[in-house]
C-alpha cells in the first residue's frame, strides 16, 4: 500500500515547493493524501472533463501541473462548473496535487522536457533561481541551448509546429531578420514574455514561449529577437514526463499502483484558417 503522502514526499525531494514563485499555489489542492493510491493520473490541467475521465478510469490521485485551486472559491455553489468539479473530486475520494513553477524550475523538470523536445544541447538556465534546497545544485526557470543545425525564422517556426504537434503558432520576427540564422534558442513553458530580455542578454537568436501580448511583441521585434509562440498548451509534455518519473520511483520502491496519462485535450484554442 502506497499513500499519496509517500509519493508527495518523494516528489518534493525532486522539485521542492520552495522553488515555486511566491504568487504560485503548489502542493496539495484537494483531498486526503494519507489515502492509499491505487490508480494515478498525470495531467496538465484539472478541468471538469479531466475529472470526468478520472472518475471513469477509477483514478484516486490526480497529479497535475496547473493548480486546480489557483483562485480561491468565493462560495461552493455547485451551479458553478468549477465548484461542481470540486464536489465531484471530493465525492469520488480523489486527491489532487499540483507542481507548477517548482517543476518549471527544478533540474530535470518541465523546461528540460521542452528543451529535449527541441533537441537543444549545452543547456543553461534562462532565469537563474539560486540553489535547490535539497540538492544544493544551481537551478533556474527556462533553458537556453543550441540547435544541431541553424534554421531561418520560418524554418524554425515550422520545426516548432512539428515538434510540439500544433496546427498553428505565432511567429514574431523583425522583417530585417527574416534570413537570420537561428542556432541558440531559449525556451520557457507557459507565459514567459516577461523574461524575453533574459533571452536577449544570453544572446539567444530565438525564444519559444506562450501567451505573448501585443506590446511585448513590439519590444521583441525592436530587440531583433525572433519569438515563436506555440501556445501555453505545449506544456502538455508534463503528462508523459511526470508519468515516466513517477513510474521510475514506483519501480524503485516497489510501490503498487498503476499510472495513466490524461487523454482529454485541454487546449482551449482552435486555429482557424481560410
Amino acid at each position: 500500500m502506497t499513500t499519496g503522502t509517500q509519493l508527495i514526499n518523494r516528489f518534493e525531494q525532486f522539485a521542492s515547493p520552495q522553488l515555486a514563485e511566491k504568487w504560485d499555489h503548489v502542493g496539495l489542492q484537494i483531498g486526503n493524501p494519507d489515502q492509499p493510491i491505487s490508480r494515478l493520473m498525470t495531467t496538465l490541467d484539472v478541468r471538469p472533463e479531466v475529472v470526468d475521465e478520472a472518475i471513469a478510469e477509477h483514478v484516486d490521485f490526480i497529479f497535475a501541473h496547473h493548480p486546480v485551486m489557483f483562485h480561491p472559491a468565493k462560495d461552493l455553489d455547485t451551479r458553478n462548473p468549477q465548484n461542481e468539479m470540486y464536489a465531484k473530486i471530493l465525492a469520488n475520494n480523489i486527491t489532487v496535487y499540483a507542481a507548477h513553477t517548482n517543476l518549471d524550475t527544478a533540474n530535470g523538470g518541465m523546461n528540460d522536457w521542452l528543451a529535449e523536445q527541441l533537441q537543444l544541447t549545452n543547456l543553461v538556465p534562462l532565469v537563474p533561481a539560486g540553489t535547490d534546497p535539497v540538492t544544493g545544485q544551481a537551478v533556474g526557470m527556462g533553458r537556453v541551448g543550441e540547435l544541431a543545425t541553424p534554421l531561418t525564422p520560418r524554418e524554425f517556426a515550422d520545426y516548432c509546429m512539428k515538434v510540439f504537434a500544433v496546427k498553428g503558432l505565432r511567429l514574431i520576427c523583425n522583417p530585417l531578420d527574416d534570413k537570420k540564422q537561428i542556432k541558440r534558442v531559449a525556451v520557457l513553458g507557459g507565459a514567459g514574455q516577461d523574461f524575453y530580455d533574459k533571452a536577449v542578454s544570453l544572446q539567444a537568436d530565438a525564444y519559444v514561449t506562450g501567451d505573448v501580448s501585443y506590446h511585448f511583441a513590439h519590444d521583441m521585434i525592436a530587440n531583433h529577437l525572433v519569438v515563436v509562440d506555440p501556445g501555453h498548451h505545449i506544456e502538455v509534455v508534463v503528462q508523459h514526463g511526470l508519468a515516466a518519473l513517477i513510474g521510475q520511483w514506483r519501480d524503485e520502491n516497489n510501490w503498487q499502483f498503476s499510472i495513466i496519462e490524461n487523454k482529454v485535450d485541454t487546449e482551449p484554442f482552435t486555429f482557424v484558417t481560410k
